[in-house]
């Protein structure tokens, strides 16, 4: 096992070629004011795997791949099921 950075995350967008949009969501606690505070980053992993939007994957730090792609899929913890009723405004 090498000691590269892996993060859990949730693919928001899969539009480009071999490209995904990962957002990270991690919750803390604010220092001085002790309340829960979520934040999320957003970034762009590459993906020779085919993820779908919704699908939680595992994504490992890698050398840069191009202006601002760090990081790759590693795996697919859990697929997204989607139905085909999904839509806007039903």
């Amino acid at each position: 096992m090498n000691n590269r950075r892996r993060i859990i995350g949730v693919v928001t967008s899969n539009k480009m070629t071999k490209t995904v949009v990962v957002e990270i969501t991690r919750k803390y606690r604010h220092p001085l004011y002790k309340k829960v505070v979520y934040s999320s980053t957003r970034v762009k992993a590459h993906d020779e795997i085919g993820c779908q939007i919704g699908d939680e994957v595992q994504i490992v730090e890698t050398k840069p791949m191009s202006r601002e792609k760090r990081w790759a899929v590693e795996s697919v913890i859990k697929r997204e099921i989607r139905t085909a009723d999904q839509g806007v405004g039903e």
